[in-house]
């Protein structure tokens, strides 16, 4: 009976390996099709919820691989969700595709702007979109072949960079029903860590002063600009006394037409980062205060608006593990010459102790609780559902995000190389999770220890409306 249970555990196993590497070999094969869907974005980048064309593409493959597509969603035109299959459990894959301002760049090593100040895909959301969608369309062909009940959607989520696109959907319910969500982002190395990010919370502080002659007549005007000034003032005296993990930015984005004119109206933007979405609360809050009192000392007036709010991402070790695994399968991505050659030249433009098999290699697992750096709205998904990511070497080791050298880089083989790699670690975690759907519960115990039993979703953004205009001159 040994010999025969041991048999029957390794014909299982080779027929799992072949399993999974049919499914990597026919996303090889498919890999030019989706390279040529990322790269038509990249050619066209599209800004935050004017992402029109991006949005026809992904949606339009999908309906042609026999999805269900719903577009315009949560009252934003370039959202959508696209569904396959039926009954539980629910597997989400976002996928994003907005653009950055004046990142444009050619898909050359050297800094060079295909439109001198023009859009690019500086954060590679032209590979996102096109992986997740690859991702979607490749388990879709496996339950169709399994026989295996469960449904599969991949979400079209615009405006990640600083439009908050995803929590609008998550506020209308979009998720309610969704056992498992997962994402990846393009990046220089290859991870799978259950990690954290930073909370933020933006907004436009609009400052309404009197104009006059700044010669002739000063004592009649008030100096809307002084407004933001003092303002931006206090607020860099408050560095001082928040949580040192505390990321304060802001760009005056109207400041005034001519030096000779009292400005009437001034305008800052200013993002909040926190690790912890209840300290960028009460930041927020003190941000606001300084606004209120720089309008009372310069005799203008004030009103601002939020932008957008994001918390941060709850790691999901359950999830994140077996996402981990399926990389480790996968692997990184290996450079023909001619991408080598690449990879030294960009490597050159910037100072950063990376190497080029860098992108060849794995991470090590961790996790991490306390996030650093960035901010998504994926924060916000992942408290509601749980949510495991990934990250793949779409641009060369040592390159930052939002860089022309992103930009470039993403624009060539060595993004759509990655991108593949997403797209097949994404279909296999997918397929785990539908083999085994018992792990939901498990990861859904995890989110509910990390939330705490008494969370209630409260959207940073309040209840105003997406901002479709935000990005719009």
């Amino acid at each position: 009976m040994k010999k025969i249970y041991l048999l029957i555990c390794f014909f299982t196993t080779v027929a799992v390996h072949a399993q999974e590497n049919e499914i990597i070999s026919e996303l090889d094969k498919k890999a030019d099709f989706y390279g040529d869907i990322a790269n038509q974005i990249w050619s066209n980048p599209e800004l935050g919820y004017l992402e029109n064309k991006s949005s026809a593409l992904l949606q339009q493959t999908l309906l042609d691989a026999g999805f269900i597509v719903k577009a315009g969603v949560a009252d934003i035109p370039t959202a959508f969700v696209a569904e396959y299959g039926s009954g539980k459990p629910v597997i989400a894959i976002l996928a994003e595709f907005d653009a950055l301002p004046g990142v444009s760049q050619k898909a050359v090593p050297f800094k060079d702007p295909v439109v001198e100040g023009g859009p690019g895909h500086a954060c590679g959301h032209h590979l996102f979109g096109a992986a997740s969608v690859a991702a979607g369309i490749s388990t879709k062909e496996w339950l169709e072949s399994s026989g295996i009940q469960g449904t599969i959607r991949v979400y079209g989520t615009p405006a990640e960079e600083g439009g908050a696109g995803k929590v609008y959907m998550a506020r209308a319910g979009l998720l309610d029903d969704v056992d498992a969500v997962l994402h990846w982002h393009p990046s220089s190395q290859n991870d799978a860590s259950a990690s954290s990010s930073l909370a933020n919370k933006s907004a436009k502080f609009r400052f309404y002063g009197e104009a006059s002659h700044a010669a002739m007549s000063p004592e009649r005007g008030r100096s809307a600009l002084d407004g933001v000034e003092s303002m931006n003032y206090m607020v860099n005296m408050m560095r001082e006394h928040v949580p040192q993990e505390t990321r304060i930015h802001y760009v005056i984005t109207s400041g005034g037409e001519a030096p000779n004119v009292v400005p009437a109206y001034a305008e800052v933007f200013y993002y909040v980062r926190n690790p912890d979405v209840a300290n960028v609360k009460t930041i927020f809050e003190r941000v606001v205060k300084a606004a209120e009192g720089a309008a009372i000392g310069t005799n203008t007036e004030m009103k601002y608006e939020v932008i957008h709010g994001l918390y941060n991402l709850l790691p999901n070790e359950t999830l994140g593990r077996i996402m981990y695994k399926n990389l480790e399968k996968v692997g990184g991505v290996e450079y023909s010459a001619e991408e080598r050659k690449f990879a030294e030249d960009i490597m050159k433009t910037y100072s950063v102790n990376a190497a080029i098999d860098d992108a060849a290699k794995i991470d090590p697992f961790e996790v991490v609780e306390k996030g650093t750096g960035g901010s998504t709205d994926v924060g916000d998904v992942s408290w509601l559902v749980p949510t495991a990511g990934m990250s793949a070497a779409t641009w060369v080791p040592g390159t930052s995000a939002h860089t022309w050298q992103a930009v470039a880089a993403g624009g060539t083989s060595i993004g759509q190389k990655g991108m593949i790699v997403a797209a097949k670690t994404l279909t296999l975690t997918a397929i785990d999770i539908f083999k085994e759907p018992s792990v939901t519960g498990v990861a859904l115990e995890e989110l509910n220890k990390r939330r705490g039993k008494d969370f209630t979703y409260e959207a940073l953004t309040g209840d105003r409306e997406p901002p479709l205009d935000y990005r719009k001159n």
